[in-house]
């Protein structure tokens, strides 16, 4: 089989055999000879000052000398023990996870909700070993998720305050286990891709069904159910971030159980509420919306949104962690069917996390790149890239409206 990747020849015959070779004929007079493609080279690359000044820093960096005298130097020392610091927190980066596991099966932040308690009565509320027990608080200390008081007991710290009762971040806990198990050999995962053996491949169930509308409600649960339980966090960032008021119809594509409409729902009760996902999907999420609001102001539909043209009607239409999800081919396909379905004005509201952006590098660039190679599909991009994708899909006034915390999600709007 040809390699997809090779660069594509200009010969129209099939090359001569090792045995077969001709001697070069002189090229006619309109004819010029160019070196063949496989021996041509860019030229070498030529760092600028700054280029330079880099590798200068990192061969410094590297030496075990310098590293000694930095360590003892007084000036550089603190910078030294930071660096040392960093470089452990990525090697031991899964115990700390793990830390973060035992935790939240243990409740043990709801256990310390309503002030500290004594660590006996907390082993026994856990069915832990005394011994045990303190191990794992001294972890959790360690990394702020507890804390000991001056009597000894133990209490909240300042990063597991907000663990308390915060269902998404401990179903997002509990998600991870399938993610880690994935990534038992990274490697592998890097050079050969998920395979169907993935966990996470196999938790998304529509990155392996050739006929997603025919998916079940049984099949669409569990990654629903998690995406409705996490999107409260995200929900708040993206409605403080864009102005729903200045629209009359929003339509939520790929919108799961109706958790992100249902909060525009409840900010801008003028506003009328679209959605369009999976047909087993859209029929949860009318179990949950019709609770909440009137028929007459809801507008679910169910379809494939890569099949199906998408309803109109909307004048504001939603992409909810839902791009980074699918390669760029299908995100092209997506957003241009989004331009069709809006009326002239009509705007674009992308959210999901993204590469690039400052203050939450390590959450694009790192996080959902490997989870979404995990996953089977899609790719971290940044806002100049989805930039890029909108304007050739039609749209033009392309905004990147900075969120409160980037970490939780970036935004990019445009207008068709």
């Amino acid at each position: 089989m040809a390699d997809p990747h090779a660069a594509p020849s200009t010969r129209t015959d099939p090359s001569p055999g090792v045995g077969d070779r001709k001697p070069l004929e002189s090229p006619g007079p309109r004819e010029a000879v160019h070196a063949p493609a496989a021996v041509r080279s860019p030229p070498p690359d030529r760092p600028g000052l700054g280029e330079r000044l880099l590798a200068w820093r990192d061969r410094i960096l590297a030496s075990p000398g310098f590293q000694r005298w930095a360590a003892a130097f007084p000036l550089t020392r603190p910078i030294a023990l930071s660096r040392s610091r960093r470089v452990f927190d990525l090697c031991a980066g899964f115990v700390y996870s793990q830390t973060v596991l035992a935790a939240v099966r243990l409740d043990l932040f709801t256990r310390l909700s309503n002030g500290p308690m004594d660590v006996t009565v907390l082993a026994a509320e856990t069915d832990l070993p005394l011994e045990r027990l303190e191990r794992l608080l001294g972890s959790a200390a360690a990394l702020g998720l507890v804390r000991r008081t001056g009597s000894g007991r133990v209490a909240l710290g300042p990063l597991g305050a907000p663990l308390v009762g915060n269902e998404a971040l401990a179903r997002m806990v509990e998600h991870n286990v399938l993610f880690y198990h994935d990534l038992a050999d990274p490697v592998s995962l890097l050079r050969d891709g998920p395979g169907d053996s993935g966990l996470l491949h196999g938790y998304w169930a529509y990155t392996r069904s050739g006929e997603a509308s025919d998916l079940t409600s049984e099949q669409v649960g569990p990654y629903s159910a998690l995406m409705a339980a996490s999107q409260p966090l995200v929900s708040r960032e993206i409605l403080d971030a864009y102005p729903f008021q200045r629209h009359r119809r929003v339509l939520d594509v790929g919108g799961g159980e109706g958790a992100f409409l249902e909060a525009v729902g409840m900010r801008h009760p003028r506003l009328e509420l679209g959605l369009f996902d999976l047909p087993a999907v859209a029929a949860r999420a009318r179990e949950r919306l019709v609770e909440r609001f009137s028929p007459s102001r809801l507008h679910l539909e169910g379809g494939d949104f890569f099949r199906d043209p998408l309803p109109g009607g909307a004048d504001v239409v939603t992409l909810v962690r839902i791009l980074h999800d699918h390669d760029d081919d299908a995100a092209r396909a997506l957003l241009r069917s989004v331009r069709k379905a809006l009326p002239p004005g009509g705007t674009v509201v992308i959210a999901e996390p993204m590469a690039g952006v400052r203050g939450a590098e390590t959450v694009g660039a790192a996080y959902f790149s490997l989870y979404l190679l995990a996953m089977g599909q899609g790719r971290p991009r940044s806002p100049r890239e989805y930039t890029v994708l909108l304007r050739e899909a039609g749209f033009r006034k392309i905004r990147s409206p900075r969120p409160r915390s980037p970490v939780l999600t970036g935004v990019v709007t445009g207008m068709a």
